[in-house]
């Protein structure tokens, strides 16, 4: 793995954080993320940054760590970014709760197995 990969895992492990944070900030409530245009926005900014970096995401990444559905990501980007008015919120509130998780977990994975510090002899 590249380190300009590396920086990328890193960079969308600290816009899922800042969507972790958001949803303790304000509650972890489906009702308030509809209601509430300050947590609305907050999360889409994420998962927008999240799909332009999975674009960066070098094609060798992608497809051995196929687990992901980075094209679905981006396509959320595009979402977020050209038809917000249109952003479903039940779509929303289960990608910032189930899958956002989930993507952080295989980032840090996939940077964990690729860069471990050698144990010395």
């Amino acid at each position: 793995m590249s380190e300009r990969d590396k920086n990328v895992l890193e960079h969308i492990i600290r816009y899922c954080n800042e969507i972790n944070d958001a949803n303790e900030q304000f509650g972890n409530s489906i009702d308030v993320l509809n209601s509430n245009s300050v947590y609305k926005n907050a999360v889409s900014m994420c998962i927008l940054q999240i799909g332009e970096l999975v674009v960066l995401l070098s094609d060798e990444l992608k497809i051995q760590y196929d687990e992901m559905p980075w094209q679905d990501i981006k396509g959320m980007r595009n979402i977020a970014a050209h038809q917000y008015h249109r952003f479903d919120i039940d779509t929303l509130w289960e990608t910032i709760t189930d899958d956002i998780p989930k993507l952080r977990e295989y980032c840090d994975y996939i940077i964990r197995i690729n860069y471990t510090p050698e144990q010395p002899s």
